[in-house]
């Protein structure tokens, strides 16, 4: 029986857990799809379903308690913006969690934990920006106008 046991504590102190929590939250949100432990991706999949609970409700308390829980406006406009139509119709169960082999070096049980119905294009957004700026930086550093 699993009397007064609310939370797996993942070895870390509460301050740890919190930031762990809240940065693979942003993580998330913003590429729809991570790779992680398990007993991590186990933590934090009811925290995700619960966030975008608190996102169909759109009243300004919810919006301030989702960039409270996030501290990342972006993170949380997201929320609000575009999960919240995504899953509108749906009544619980945005996230799945798939198990994906375990780890090299520890033999860690890893898994990916995505939200059902992602975008495929959300999680390339940081490798677009940086190939958007080499681009950009190779228009301005070339020889020809600087001896111009």
């Amino acid at each position: 029986m699993r009397h007064k046991m609310g939370y797996k504590k993942l070895n870390r102190t509460s301050e740890h857990r919190k930031a762990l929590i809240k940065n693979m939250l942003n993580s998330l949100v913003k590429y729809e799809q991570i790779k992680t432990t398990l007993p991590k991706a186990k933590v934090l999949k009811p925290q995700a379903d619960k966030l975008i609970t608190l996102g169909k409700k759109d009243t300004l308390q919810t919006t301030r308690t989702l960039i409270t829980k996030l501290q990342d406006e972006a993170s949380a406009s997201k929320i609000k913006k575009t999960l919240s139509k995504r899953y509108e119709n749906r009544k619980g169960g945005y996230t799945r969690i798939i198990k994906a082999g375990f780890r090299y070096g520890d033999n860690a049980p890893m898994a990916i934990i995505e939200f059902v119905d992602r975008d495929t294009e959300a999680k390339k957004i940081d490798k677009i920006k940086t190939e958007k700026s080499k681009v950009n930086d190779n228009k301005v550093e070339s020889p020809e106008e600087t001896t111009a």
